[in-house]
């Protein structure tokens, strides 16, 4: 990471490691599927991950002959701008049976599901596991590694449409979906098969749709060092407060389906606040449930229809 003044920083990260390690840190069991190589930037991952309580999934590639890297620039405003020396192989021919097996839920997003080859195995391992597991996307565009935006979309709501809670950022729907509004956007993907669509609109929030109600909640104000990690934090919290409320697991589906908009809410001001502190530090440093709960949250208003 580079800020502006131009010191340069290593941090350990990537869109579903920053998940689950939040995750763990508030308190979740959480596994990553991940590729790395055996070298000084792997072992900076490898540790940092296992020494927060991640557990490596044994179908994770770990002797690529180098570890991907993202190089992040963060403005004055605590924006970030990224550059990406990525690889991603195939991985199903290792594991495929174990692979989030004993899961209640299975999250990906980001660049695992649009490299290839690595991206052909993700889409089938969501498509299997939908039947015993919740599944959760969320899209993280990276439109200069995503090539084509049309053909990127086409895979984007494949995704979708095997998911039952996406979460998507307003910036990522603006590319995706240029002149659509978000509101638009997220009914249609619950048309295509999501229970539960959530888009986070920066300082403005975040806004939820079911098929029973949309719900929008003001954001936690904290002043912002960078935003690296926010998005993948909040995806976290959002997680975290689904499994509080006994909302995850295939057998759940009908519960989830089912939410008030009142809990809804609630669990969206839960995620904007774990988002929020992990914006008042430098790099993708998410919120431990101690500082968490430590921090006394101001409560956030709500907007949507009855």
């Amino acid at each position: 990471m580079e800020d502006p003044s131009g010191e340069v920083t290593l941090f350990p990260g990537g869109s579903p490691a920053n998940v689950a390690l939040t995750l763990a840190r508030l308190g979740q069991h959480a596994t990553l599927l991940t590729q790395h190589g055996d070298d000084a930037n792997g072992r900076l991952l490898r540790d940092h991950l296992t020494s927060n309580g991640v557990r490596l999934d044994p179908a994770s590639v770990q002797n690529l002959p180098s570890t991907s890297v993202a190089r992040t620039q963060v403005g004055p405003d605590g924006q970030a701008r990224y550059d990406f020396d990525i690889t991603w192989r195939s991985f199903l021919d290792r594991a495929p049976n174990s692979i989030g097996a004993q899961a209640q839920c299975l999250h990906t997003g980001s660049l695992a599901t649009i490299l290839q080859p690595g991206a052909d195995d993700v889409l089938a391992l969501v498509r299997d596991r939908r039947a015993t597991t919740t599944i959760s996307f969320d899209p993280n565009c990276r439109p200069s590694l995503m090539g084509n935006r049309i053909t990127a979309l086409r895979r984007v709501e494949e995704l979708v449409a095997t998911s039952d809670i996406v979460k998507v950022s307003r910036e990522d729907l603006e590319w995706l979906h240029p002149g659509h509004g978000h509101d638009r956007v997220g009914r249609e993907w619950l048309d295509l098969g999501a229970s539960l669509v959530v888009v986070t609109l920066g300082g403005d929030g975040a806004w939820a749709a079911t098929r029973r109600d949309v719900v929008q909640v003001a954001a936690r104000q904290v002043r912002v060092v960078d935003t690296v990690g926010a998005g993948d934090a909040f995806t976290a919290g959002l997680l975290t407060a689904l499994n509080r409320r006994n909302l995850l697991g295939a057998t759940r589906l009908a519960a989830l389906e089912a939410v008030d908009r009142n809990t809804v809410a609630a669990m969206l001001t839960e995620a904007a606040d774990v988002a929020a502190l992990t914006c008042a530090r430098r790099g993708a440093d998410p919120p431990t449930l101690a500082e968490l709960t430590a921090t006394a949250p101001a409560k956030s208003s709500v907007a949507g229809r009855p």
